[in-house]
């Protein structure tokens, strides 16, 4: 068995080997009951640690590629070839892309999330959150122990229709179902509304989320350039005489790759296209409290005849503490919510209570009210250190805490991650973003990461940066 590793990579040694040894028994086509070499000859043919060898073999044996025979060694396990052959072409496309996502969240603790859609940990309010917790586990023990209602507490659904009121969608509180988070909630829509074969538009760049799910159904993607007013209306009545979408997912706010919002004008215009072609739109608005001057949604203009509006607590709040909420027309509650129950039963009670007190007690506005006030000083500040550092910027955003950038002297964003990985910085490949899955010279950073000095260090030179630092040089035996 002949392996190559890189002592200098950013990647672990242990995944090396491992993802080296993976290979060999793809590419050899090794048998059940193969014998590998011991943890002393690997080690010494690849001038590593036995406490790497040891760390890659169980990797292994923990994935049932291999099992280990104690007082003999390691072989490969009898279904290992098996198991790797029946991986259906799809499959690899999911984990190609579900890869550059897990990078952000199996970062090492010491990374600097630059590249992540949340806010620091630092930047999070404890103490009105905490607060709330307590008086909900006082005042109302059943959140501990019981099941939500179907269509979740109606407290919060009457809360959050006085809250979309504000926004002009008037909606029933029948027309609200809880979930948890905005993924739960785009994977119900999903599951109902669409089957294999079946053709989406989606916002260029997206939500790498979203994009993952529509691959995993089998649906086919269909990307709409985002301008400065809104998704293209003249690019979607063009694509519209070739192809027959069932739905557009949008995102009202932030999300998108300028960070504005829609204008009138382009709003109208995708509405009419909408009713003309026969396709509903999902706008996605789990950024709508970081916004300081509500603006205009598709929700509001369409009266929830086809568009179905989706809100989140999560990116505000917490991103353990999962509260969602899909919006939309009387008839497709019901299927919505069988789905629902048959895949999670309910929303978690606890959570949902959580946040109807911090909404009744005011705690939540004054919250994200400092939120906006930090978000929009720190986004004046990231634009001075892009700008100053020579970078391209897609578009100064209206708000929002991401800014959508390029580096002068680099066409590929890959480049870039792999350039901040060996500074200590996580990020993610513009790629991951677009449905196309081209490589791409953008990237989306978080500006309220951007403070730190790696970040800093980083921007001015990528370059320069990945090779000072001790990251570069870091052995990981």
């Amino acid at each position: 068995m002949k392996l190559e590793i890189d002592p200098d990579s950013c990647t672990p040694l242990a995944s090396q080997v491992a993802e080296g040894i993976r290979n060999w028994i793809v590419k050899h086509g090794a048998g059940g009951g193969s014998r590998l070499p011991s943890i002393r000859r690997l080690s010494s043919d690849l001038g590593i640690s036995r406490n790497t060898t040891i760390e890659a073999y169980e990797r292994l044996v923990a994935q049932g590629l291999v099992r280990s025979r104690p007082g003999s060694g390691f072989y490969v396990a009898d279904n290992a070839t098996r198991a790797l052959g029946k991986w259906p072409a799809e499959a690899a496309s999911i984990e190609a892309l579900t890869s550059d996502m897990w990078a952000l969240f199996q970062a090492e603790d010491e990374e600097l999330k630059l590249g992540c859609g949340w806010l620091p940990d630092h930047w999070r309010e404890g103490d009105d959150l905490a607060y709330a917790i307590r008086q909900v586990t006082r005042q109302n023990r059943s959140g501990l122990f019981e099941y939500s209602s179907p269509m979740g507490t109606p407290e919060l659904r009457a809360l959050l229709r006085e809250r979309l009121r504000l926004l002009g969608i008037d909606v029933a509180a029948n027309q609200i179902l809880l979930t948890a988070g905005a993924s739960h909630a785009l994977d119900l829509i999903v599951r109902h509304m669409l089957e294999p074969g079946d053709t989406v538009f989606v916002e260029s760049p997206g939500y790498y989320n979203l994009l993952g799910l529509l691959r995993l159904h089998r649906i086919n993607i269909i990307g709409m350039p985002r301008l400065a007013g809104g998704p293209d209306p003249q690019h979607m009545e063009a694509l519209l005489k070739t192809h027959r979408p069932k739905l557009f997912f949008t995102n009202s706010v932030f999300q998108n790759p300028t960070g504005t919002t829609l204008v009138p004008t382009v709003a109208h215009r995708i509405l009419q296209l909408a009713e003309a072609h026969d396709f509903r739109i999902v706008e996605d608005d789990i950024y709508a409290d970081f916004q300081h001057d509500p603006s205009i949604r598709l929700a509001a203009l369409d009266g929830l005849r086809r568009v179905i509006y989706l809100g989140s607590f999560s990116k505000s709040l917490s991103s353990s503490l999962r509260v969602g909420f899909i919006a939309a027309e009387p008839g497709l509650m019901k299927p919505l919510v069988d789905i629902k129950m048959l895949t999670s039963i309910a929303a978690s009670r606890f959570a949902e209570q959580v946040v109807t007190l911090m909404l009744q007690n005011g705690s939540y506005r004054k919250l994200v009210e400092r939120l906006r006030t930090r978000l929009s000083g720190q986004m004046a500040a990231a634009l001075n250190l892009v700008k100053n550092a020579g970078w391209e910027v897609f578009v100064e955003p209206a708000g929002s805490m991401f800014l959508w950038v390029r580096h002068p002297e680099i066409e590929s964003s890959s480049q870039l991650v792999a350039h901040a990985k060996c500074a200590g910085i996580s990020l993610s490949p513009g790629h991951l973003f677009l449905p196309q899955e081209d490589d791409s010279p953008w990237l989306r950073i978080n500006v309220a990461y951007l403070q730190d000095r790696r970040a800093v260090r980083f921007v001015d030179d990528p370059l320069r940066a990945s090779k000072e630092s001790p990251w570069s040089s870091q052995k990981h035996y």
